[in-house]
Order: C-alpha cells, then sequence, then structure tokens
C-alpha cells in the first residue's frame, strides 16, 4: 500500500468507489465536486497494487492554543478487512505526529461503524464520547451520533511503517 496526492485520473475510480453502498452509507452521497470538494482537506490517494483502492484525508487547526489535526477515510470494499484501512491511517497518524507535529489527532465514525471503529483502536485511537445527533443520515431525514476518537503522540502502536512522502 501506498499513499500518494490525488491526481485527475484518479476521479473516476475514487467516485466508483464512494458510490458504493458500503462507502456512501457513512460518506453519503458524493459532492458533485468530488473528490476536489473539500479544500481544506489534504487528500491522499490510497494505492494497493498499482491500482486506486480508497482515499484518505486530513485538516489541520494550526492555532496554537488548540492545534490539533483531524483524519477520515475510505476504502474500496472489495478490500475491506485486509488492514488497508489500519495502514493508511497509521500511516497519516505518523506523517502528522512526525513530520508535522501534532501532538493530538481526531477521528469520527459513525457510533454505529464497528469496523472502523475496530481499526481506528489497532492505530491506537480510543474513544473520548458520543457526540448525540452529530450527523445527517443518508438522503438527510435523520440524524446519528458518531464516536469522537482521540489518539495523543506517544500512544500510537509501534508497529508503524514510515510516513509518507506528501
Amino acid at each position: 500500500m501506498i499513499l500518494r496526492p490525488l491526481v485527475e485520473s484518479d476521479a473516476t475510480e475514487l467516485l466508483r468507489i464512494h458510490r458504493t453502498p458500503e462507502v456512501m452509507r457513512w460518506w453519503d452521497e458524493p459532492e458533485d465536486e468530488f473528490p476536489w470538494d473539500e479544500p481544506e482537506a489534504t487528500r491522499l490517494t490510497i494505492e494497493v497494487d498499482g491500482a486506486v483502492a480508497g482515499l484518505i484525508q486530513f485538516a489541520e487547526e494550526l492555532e496554537p492554543k488548540y492545534r490539533h489535526a483531524w483524519i477520515d477515510v475510505f476504502v474500496d470494499p472489495e478490500l475491506h478487512g485486509r488492514g488497508v484501512g489500519t495502514e493508511a491511517v497509521r500511516s497519516v497518524v505518523r506523517l502528522l505526529i512526525d513530520e508535522r507535529g501534532h501532538h493530538r489527532i481526531t477521528i469520527d465514525p459513525a457510533a454505529t461503524n464497528a469496523a472502523a471503529i475496530r481499526a481506528y483502536q489497532k492505530v491506537g485511537f480510543r474513544p473520548v464520547g458520543v457526540m448525540r445527533s452529530y450527523e445527517r443520515d443518508v438522503g438527510g431525514e435523520g440524524w446519528h451520533d458518531s464516536l469522537l476518537m482521540e489518539l495523543l503522540a506517544g500512544e500510537e502502536l509501534a508497529a508503524s511503517p514510515p510516513p509518507p512522502a506528501v
């Protein structure tokens, strides 16, 4: 697995992955400008065996008093259960701590997304609390809870690959 900057030729495959029911369940319908719809985030393509396998993004709060970063990720359902998401998150955590000097990283999966929560716990994220009615359901009819998780520098698990070149 490698992480690399998003390029125009990734868009079609990332859109296909985003539109799978397994990803849309958590990420909702893609915006018209996807994958260029969140300019405040740094987006990286996850590549496995030379093929686009998903997307991981992070953003940074640089205000010194509140400095931290957040991560979000999706992986092609064909690769679920193989550790691709865990490895991608671990790599970005290393980048954010070692290269960008963050001491705290957050992630906020849906409270019912057990697979994502397990993957993040493998990296060292710990639950902080439930954010009630935090995010709109797919289609916008209702709301669902999210689990706020955080990882502090020094808490990440030792089996981390080197950070990606970004």
